[in-house]
């Protein structure tokens, strides 16, 4: 594989129309809106420097308030990967950084450490892209098609290659199912090319991003992580994830789409 810095910058893609819940980022939750929580979150993995990508200058004015680093984008890109391509080439136009972690703005409770796993998992496996999972432990997560399912022989391995991603495992199907988790590492060579091909057929079959890496023959990691965090894409969720931080707890089950939201 080609040659890149291991240097990593963290990027957060964040917009305000979300169809389920608009204004999701500037959500308040402890006093905070919720991507100034994410952006924390981030900073605290100790990664390198966090630039949020954000859509609207609200977005941008909330980061900056906080002490945070911002890039404004084109409302109109179509999907969290291209707008932090392009927040990226504004915040290392000399491409100092060879590795980008793309982080979903609505997992406020996200555990640091799982920006680490996935970081590493990209280097050890010697990956184009790496994610990440968690063990699936009940049946109604199991048959929930929004509940992405990552194929890969985990069982017996903390970081393996991805065989693919479904929404519903087949009938035949009996090993351990993992929950794909929205996090993703890219070398900066494999996010160039991966924003420039054109979505795959499965892609748009499946609405699944990925699968567009896995059909080009690029190779995802995936780092197994104990459980999925919790996203927050509706308003029942925010509200459930407020209690959460206000009693100082932060996990729980995610209803996550397999695609870096938004």
């Amino acid at each position: 594989m080609q040659e890149t810095s291991l240097y990593s910058i963290v990027m957060i893609p964040a917009r305000m129309a979300s169809t389920r819940l608009p204004g999701k980022p500037l959500a308040d939750i402890g006093g905070e809106p919720m991507i100034v929580r994410v952006w924390r979150q981030a900073e605290a993995a100790g990664l390198g420097p966090v630039v949020v990508a954000a859509a609207e200058r609200e977005i941008a004015e909330a980061v900056e308030a906080a002490g945070g680093k911002a890039v404004l984008t084109d409302p109109a890109l179509p999907s969290g990967s291209d707008r932090i391509a392009a927040a990226l080439k504004v915040a290392d136009p000399l491409g100092l950084f060879g590795v980008v972690v793309n982080v979903q703005g609505d997992v406020p409770t996200l555990p640091p450490e799982y920006l680490r796993i996935c970081a590493e998992a990209l280097v050890r496996a010697d990956a184009d892209i790496a994610t990440l999972a968690a063990p699936i432990r009940s049946e109604e997560e199991l048959n929930n098609p929004n509940v992405v399912k990552a194929v890969a022989p985990l069982s017996w391995q903390e970081v393996a290659l991805a065989e693919d991603f479904v929404r519903a495992l087949p009938e035949d199907y009996h090993g351990p199912a993992f929950h794909h988790i929205g996090i993703y590492a890219y070398r900066r060579q494999a996010l160039e090319r991966f924003i420039s091909l054109p979505p795959s057929l499965r892609e748009r079959q499946h609405k699944l991003e990925q699968l567009r890496a896995l059909d080009a023959g690029m190779r995802i990691a995936v780092a197994r992580v104990p459980e999925a965090p919790f996203g927050v894409d509706t308003p029942a969720e925010l509200e459930y994830v407020r209690r959460q931080v206000e009693h100082g707890h932060g996990h729980g089950p995610v209803d996550d789409n397999g695609e870096a939201r938004p």
